[in-house]
C-alpha cells in the first residue's frame, strides 16, 4: 500500500512517497501552499500520478502535546481531503523540520540547498514514522 506523506507549512507543503511495500519513505517534492481548495486538487493529482491510496498528514503538535494554530490548519486541510473521499492519517510531526535540517546539514548540504530540500525531507520523516508505527519494519 503506497502512501503519500505531507509536511504542511504556511508557505510550502513538503511531499514524500512511500515505497509500494510500505516500508520506506522517500522525499518527493514541494509545492506552494495556495489554500485548501487548490492544495486539495494538487494532492488529488499527486495521488493519481503516484498510485498512492492515502495521505499521512503531519500534525504539528506543541511540545506539551496540545494542538496549536498550525495543527488546526493542518487538520483543516485533512478535513477537506476527507470530504473528497481521500483517506487521511495524522502523524505527530514535532521537530520533524529541525531533524530534517540537521540530517541535510550532516549530509554536507549548504544553507540554500537545505532550504530547497527541508520540507520534502521533513515529509519523509513524518511518513517514515507512520510506516514504522505500523510495525512492518520490525
Amino acid at each position: 500500500m503506497r502512501l503519500l506523506g505531507l509536511d504542511y507549512g504556511d508557505a510550502r507543503i513538503g511531499v514524500a512517497l512511500g515505497d509500494t511495500g510500505g516500508l520506506r519513505a522517500f522525499p518527493h517534492s514541494v509545492f506552494r501552499h495556495r489554500g485548501w481548495g487548490p492544495d486539495t486538487r494538487h494532492i488529488k493529482t499527486l495521488l493519481e500520478e503516484t498510485g498512492a491510496v492515502a495521505v499521512v498528514l503531519g500534525l504539528p503538535r506543541n511540545m506539551d502535546g496540545s494542538l496549536g494554530g498550525q495543527a488546526l490548519e493542518a487538520q483543516g486541510l485533512g478535513e477537506r481531503l476527507k470530504a473528497e473521499g481521500i483517506t487521511v492519517y495524522y502523524q505527530d510531526e514535532r521537530l520533524s523540520s529541525v531533524e530534517a535540517e540537521e540530517a541535510l546539514r550532516a549530509g554536507g548540504l549548504d544553507g540554500r540547498k537545505i532550504k530547497k530540500k527541508v520540507d520534502q525531507t521533513a515529509a519523509s520523516l513524518v511518513l517514515q514514522r507512520h510506516l514504522d508505527s505500523l510495525g512492518y519494519n520490525d
